[in-house]
Parts: C-alpha cells; sequence; structure tokens
C-alpha cells in the first residue's frame, strides 16, 4: 500500500499529524472518515499521483495521528481546529494553496477548510455528505438508525467509549455491512488496522470528543456562517453513494447538490456508483471522478 509514498509526521501547535506523500503535480489533500484513517485512499492515491501530488493525512485523534487534551465544549476536535491542523500541516510541507478532497468526517474537515481558509483552498469536493448543521436539522430516525454513530458516539462519556473499547472489530464489521460496501473489499490488512486503530483508548476518545464536536460546536459555527451570510467561494464536487440515504432522503428538497448550493455558488456533482465506503469499493472510478473535476476546473476561476 502507498508504494512510492513516503510517511511523514509533523509536529504542529498541539498536535503531530501523521501523513503519507507522493506524486508528481499541484498539490491534493485527502482527508478520511469513520471508521477509517489515512489507509483508505490506498488506491485512489496511487491513480491519481501521476497528475497530483497527494498527501493523505490521518486527522488529529485517528490513525497516527496524535490526541490532544479536549476541554468541555468539544473544541479541540471541533473542524475549525481540525481544519488548521491541515493548513499547518500543507505549510509545512511547502504547500500555501492546494485542492482537498474529504469523505465522511475528513469532508467536514475539508468544507470547514474552504469556508475558514478560502485563500488556501483552490477547489473542493466532499464524498457522501452534506454540511453537519444541515444533517443535524434535517435529523429523523432514518439517520439516526443508518448512521449510528452521530448519536451514539456524541453521547457524554464513557458510555461510547466504553463501548468501542470493548468490541472494535464489531464496530468496523458493522460499518462497513450497514452502510452498504461489500466486505471483501476489505483485505483482512486493511480491517485489521481500522480494528487496531480503536484499541487504543486515548484514540477512541478523541473521536467520540469529534462526534461530540459535530453535535454541538460545529453546528454552531455552521449556523453562525449561515446567519452572516458566508460561503464557499471555491468550485464544489459533491459525490454521493447512488445506494445510500444522501441519495434518498433529501430527494424532496433537490438532493444533496440543493442543499450544497446554499452553502456555495459553484456546485457540481452527483451519486457514484457503490455503498458509503465507494472511495475503497470503486478507488479508480473515484480518482478519475476528481481527477476530472481537478484538471478541468484548473484555471477556470473568475
Amino acid at each position: 500500500m502507498f508504494a512510492g509514498f513516503r510517511a511523514t509526521g509533523l509536529q504542529l501547535d498541539d498536535t503531530t499529524i501523521f501523513a503519507r506523500v507522493g506524486g508528481t503535480g499541484p498539490p491534493l489533500l485527502l482527508l478520511h472518515g469513520f471508521p477509517e484513517t489515512h489507509l483508505m485512499w490506498r488506491d485512489t492515491a496511487a491513480a491519481l499521483a501521476p497528475h497530483f501530488t497527494v498527501v493523505a493525512a490521518d486527522l488529529r485523534g485517528y490513525g497516527q495521528s496524535s490526541c490532544p487534551v479536549s476541554s468541555a465544549d468539544h473544541s479541540p476536535y471541533a473542524k475549525r481546529a481540525m481544519a488548521g491542523d491541515m493548513v499547518q500541516l500543507m505549510q509545512q510541507l511547502g504547500f500555501e494553496q492546494f485542492m482537498v478532497a474529504g469523505h465522511d468526517r475528513g469532508g467536514r474537515v475539508a468544507y470547514r477548510l474552504a469556508l475558514d481558509h478560502p485563500d488556501e483552498i483552490s477547489r473542493l469536493a466532499v464524498l457522501d455528505v452534506i454540511p453537519t448543521a444541515a444533517a443535524w436539522d434535517r435529523a429523523d430516525a432514518r439517520l439516526a438508525l443508518a448512521f449510528w454513530p452521530w448519536s451514539l458516539l456524541a453521547q457524554p462519556e464513557p458510555l461510547p467509549e466504553r463501548l468501542i473499547g470493548a468490541a472494535p472489530d464489531a464496530i468496523v464489521d458493522s460499518a462497513i455491512v450497514q452502510w452498504g460496501s461489500p466486505a471483501e473489499i476489505f483485505s483482512a490488512q486493511v480491517r485489521n488496522a481500522y480494528v487496531e486503530a480503536l484499541r487504543d483508548p486515548v484514540h477512541v476518545h478523541a473521536i467520540c470528543e469529534e462526534y461530540r464536536a459535530a453535535a454541538t460546536i460545529d453546528r454552531e459555527h455552521d449556523a453562525l456562517d449561515q446567519a452572516n451570510g458566508r460561503r464557499i467561494e471555491c468550485p464544489l464536487l459533491a459525490l454521493w453513494s447512488s445506494e445510500g440515504g444522501l441519495e434518498k432522503w433529501y430527494a424532496g428538497e433537490g438532493g444533496p447538490l440543493a442543499i450544497w448550493r446554499k452553502w456555495a455558488d459553484r456546485v457540481e456533482g452527483g451519486p457514484v456508483t457503490g455503498g458509503h465506503f465507494f472511495p475503497e469499493e470503486h478507488p479508480r472510478q473515484t480518482a478519475a471522478a476528481l481527477s476530472k473535476f481537478f484538471d478541468d476546473n484548473r484555471g477556470n476561476d473568475p
């Protein structure tokens, strides 16, 4: 995995971020979701590397990145803090401006990057997400049952920490099966890596804090942006699973593209084949869609 990529761990202001870097061309940051790590991009990154300098990073609290001490308001695990990490990471790697693609939790960090750091983000791709506040505002039994980490992991400690710590393999296996991607796309090596990442109590607590932030302070940040008319300035690509909730739940209001157009002016995209983990299920197709968006839009900004 990640042949030709170098591994690096960079010390930032209050955390250490692990990343793999490889390829040639304009910088492209890839951000993972739950219960994954940067390993989710292993095949997509290889397909993108001939055209882009690819940086696949572990978010703070995940994988091989470190876990800053949290606080009562969960702000150390707000997407704003996680986005700040990525700006520092890319700057240390020599990139003042870059493109970013994020899946699941990484998609939430990615659009926060575009909102908080518009000069640094030239293009944005969000995979199988709508904005956090928009998702909570529309939350119903379908979201609560289908994407159970939203409510379960946001519960006060130590309940979710103890549940994950007691059965990390069940957490990973349930996510894979319930979210619509065939289990066979995850090799034993990759599946075990995801399970091992959930065996460390410190990382498990950090991940729960990230979900608690999404239920509280992240929503506040989103709501304030909407109230102030703050929008995503760069072109935005939204892709989502043709078999998942995003394809069905929001059809009555125009689907995910209509929701994202409340946040950004230049939005394109659509449903793609596969379940929630479609970047792992169909990495070449995912890489092709990302490459086309980033290449076609290069130099076309007004």
